[in-house]
C-alpha cells in the first residue's frame, strides 16, 4: 500500500492546527487504497500551537511534529519538513486553509498517471487584490528575468514524489528557494489552478521584510539581472558624462560669462541623482554577497528541540 506524507509548516496557528488536522485525516481517511502520514513543523511559536500539537499527535499517532529550537525563517523550515517525510509522495500544505485540502485526490490522481511533481497554481485569491496584483507583477519579472522558467504564481503547494524528495535531501542547499528549485530541477511537472482561499483564522506572519527577502532569493538566486543592468547603466553614464563634459567645454569656449550664469544647481542635482544610483547598486550587489555568504557558511537548516511520534525510527 503506498503511503502519502502531508507536510503542515505552521508558526502561531494556534486556531487553526486542530481543524486542519482534522481535515486532513477525514481527507485521507477517505483514500481507503493508501496509508498517510502528516507532519506539522513547527517554527518556534509563540502562543499555543506547541501544546495543541502536542494533544493532536497523542490521539493519533499517524500524526508527526518538529518543533524548531529558533524561528528559522519561511524557507527553511518547509524545506527541512519535507526531507523529513517518508511516504511515496509528499504533499505541502499551509495551515492557514488558504491551500485547498480538497485537492489533495486530484494532486494523487496526476501523480498516479506519471507526474513526479503537481503544482497548486493560483489563478486568484479571495484574499487583497492589491497584493494579488503586486505578486502576479513580480512573477512576471522573475519569469522573464530568470534564467530557468520560474512557474507563476506558485507558492509551493503541491506533490512531490519521493524521488524528487531525495533530490532535496541530497542538494544541500542552506538558503533553499523550494520554488525555484522545483522550476530548475523538477521533472515532469503537472499545475492544477485553484482559487486562493481567505485565512480562515489568525493573522498572517509575512510582511514587508518577509516579502522584500524572499523577492531578493529569487532574484539573486536565479538571475543576473541587478549587476548586469549596473553595468549597462554605468557605462551608459560614463559615456554620457564623457559626452556632457565635451558640451560643457564646448560652450564655456562660445561663451564663458553666458554659461557659469546657470549656476551650481545642475551640477548638484546630477552628483545626487549619480550618488542616488549608485548606493542603489551597491545595496543590490550586496544582496548578493549576502546569498553568497550565507552558501558558504553552509548553516544546518533547522535545528530541532523536540520531534513527536517518531518513536518507531
Amino acid at each position: 500500500m503506498k503511503k502519502i506524507s502531508i507536510m503542515v509548516p505552521c508558526y502561531n496557528e494556534e486556531e487553526n492546527v486542530v481543524p486542519m488536522s482534522e481535515a486532513l485525516v477525514k481527507q485521507l481517511e477517505q483514500m481507503e487504497n493508501y496509508d498517510y502520514e502528516i507532519l506539522f513543523i513547527d517554527n518556534c511559536s509563540l502562543d499555543s500551537t506547541r501544546e495543541k500539537l502536542r494533544d493532536i499527535c497523542a490521539g493519533n499517532k499517524k500524526i508527526r511534529a518538529i518543533f524548531n529550537s529558533k524561528n528559522f525563517g519561511q524557507f527553511n523550515s518547509p524545506y527541512y519538513g519535507l526531507c523529513q517525510t517518508t511516504g511515496d509522495c509528499t504533499i505541502s500544505v499551509c495551515c492557514d486553509f488558504q491551500d485547498p485540502v480538497e485537492l489533495i485526490p486530484r494532486f494523487v490522481e496526476e501523480w498516479e498517471k506519471g507526474y513526479k511533481i503537481v503544482c497548486g497554481v493560483k489563478t486568484s485569491s479571495k484574499e487583497s487584490k492589491i497584493m494579488y496584483a503586486l505578486r502576479s507583477i513580480y512573477y512576471k519579472a522573475i519569469k522573464k528575468l530568470s534564467k530557468v522558467e520560474q512557474i507563476e504564481h506558485f507558492t509551493g503547494f503541491g506533490l512531490y514524489d519521493k524521488s524528487f524528495i531525495d533530490v532535496l535531501r541530497r542538494l544541500g542547499d542552506p538558503t533553499p528557494f523550494l520554488r525555484g528549485i522545483v522550476a530548475e530541477l523538477g521533472p515532469k511537472i503537472k499545475k492544477v489552478e485553484y482559487e486562493q482561499a481567505q485565512r480562515r483564522a489568525g493573522k498572517t506572519s509575512n510582511n514587508f521584510f518577509s516579502l522584500y527577502d524572499a523577492a531578493m532569493l529569487s532574484f539573486t538566486s536565479y538571475t543576473n539581472f541587478g549587476v548586469r543592468f549596473a553595468s549597462f547603466l554605468g557605462m551608459f553614464m560614463s559615456a554620457g558624462s564623457v559626452l556632457g563634459a565635451i558640451v560643457c567645454l564646448i560652450l564655456k569656449l562660445i561663451d564663458p560669462y553666458t554659461f557659469f550664469k546657470t549656476g551650481a544647481a545642475p551640477a548638484v542635482l546630477a552628483t545626487f541623482f549619480v550618488g542616488g544610483l549608485i548606493l542603489f547598486f551597491l545595496g543590490f550587489l550586496g544582496e548578493y554577497i549576502i546569498s553568497m555568504n550565507r552558501r558558504i557558511m553552509n548553516r544546518p537548516l533547522v535545528v530541532e528541540e523536540e520531534r513527536i511520534n517518531f518513536d518507531e525510527e
